[in-house]
């Protein structure tokens, strides 16, 4: 691996358990300015401090990314979009480039690729565009990948993600971000078949706090690299005790059972 690549996935994957903390925060192209996310800036902070090793978004994040004081936290610069007005809101076009992510000083970038729709063929061009000016540049790619098209049962099907995955690491990504596909028997067939760090996406904001805990552990059990969550973390009504307690489960393997105790309001660890 490049030199420069390699210092900068050491700041997106923790260098002693080879797992990461991912919280997305492109959600203001895609929905707007959602709740958790009005004001950037605090939300950095509040993830920051409770552990997460990066944070991932559009080119307005930069100016939140670097805190300028406390711990560093990595910065993912997202690199396409789409928004929920588009006809194809699956269509997702590139908006940025890996050189423009030097120059703002992010550390990886990153490209969302839905197999299955309509416009797979660009999807997957640019996805190799972007690869390819990656290696060049010694910048590590997160690539996106979600089944999402009218072949597919449902886009947590084990079959359809762990091609998916596998798509991703062939084209020359460096880690993969994919649905958890519901066991963990089914999810170790896609890490198994996939030769890079596997990450599972956190989706819709749940109800229940339990069932996304028990997602993570039972991820990381079948081999998985970490998580990539953002709505179960920034409109989590204690955004940072909820990243602290999945920071722990990744790096630490906690049980769910002290993950459930650490986001209680009435814990004195937040």
């Amino acid at each position: 691996m490049l030199l420069g690549k390699k210092i900068r996935m050491e700041r997106i994957l923790n260098r002693r358990t080879g797992r990461t903390v991912v919280v997305p925060m492109d959600h203001g192209v895609t929905l707007g300015p959602i709740h958790g996310l009005v004001n950037m800036r605090e939300m950095v902070n509040e993830v920051a401090r409770g552990g997460a090793n990066a944070v991932l978004g559009h080119m307005g994040l930069p100016l939140y990314g670097h805190r300028k004081y406390g711990r560093d936290i990595g910065l993912i610069l997202h690199l396409s979009g789409s928004t929920v007005w588009s006809p194809d809101p699956n269509t997702k076009v590139l908006v940025n480039s890996v050189e423009m992510a030097l120059k703002l000083g992010a550390d990886a970038v990153s490209i969302h690729v839905n197999i299955g729709a309509e416009d797979e063929t660009e999807m997957l061009r640019d996805l190799g565009i972007v690869s390819v000016a990656a290696m060049e540049w010694g910048m590590p790619l997160l690539a996106m990948m979600y089944t999402r098209g009218k072949k597919f049962r449902s886009e947590f099907d084990a079959e359809g993600v762990k091609h998916a995955a596998r798509i991703a690491a062939e084209l020359g990504a460096d880690i993969v971000k994919v649905n958890y596909t519901g066991s963990v028997s089914s999810f170790r067939q896609v890490v198994e078949g996939c030769p890079i760090p596997v990450v599972i996406a956190g989706g819709e904001m749940a109800d229940d706090g339990e069932r996304i805990f028990t997602v993570i552990k039972e991820s990381l059990e079948a081999g998985g690299a970490g998580v990539s969550v953002g709505r179960n973390v920034f409109q989590h009504p204690h955004p940072r005790r909820m990243m602290k307690a999945i920071n722990r489960m990744v790096h630490k393997n906690i049980p769910v059972s002290e993950a459930l105790a650490l986001v209680n309001p009435e814990s004195d660890q937040g």
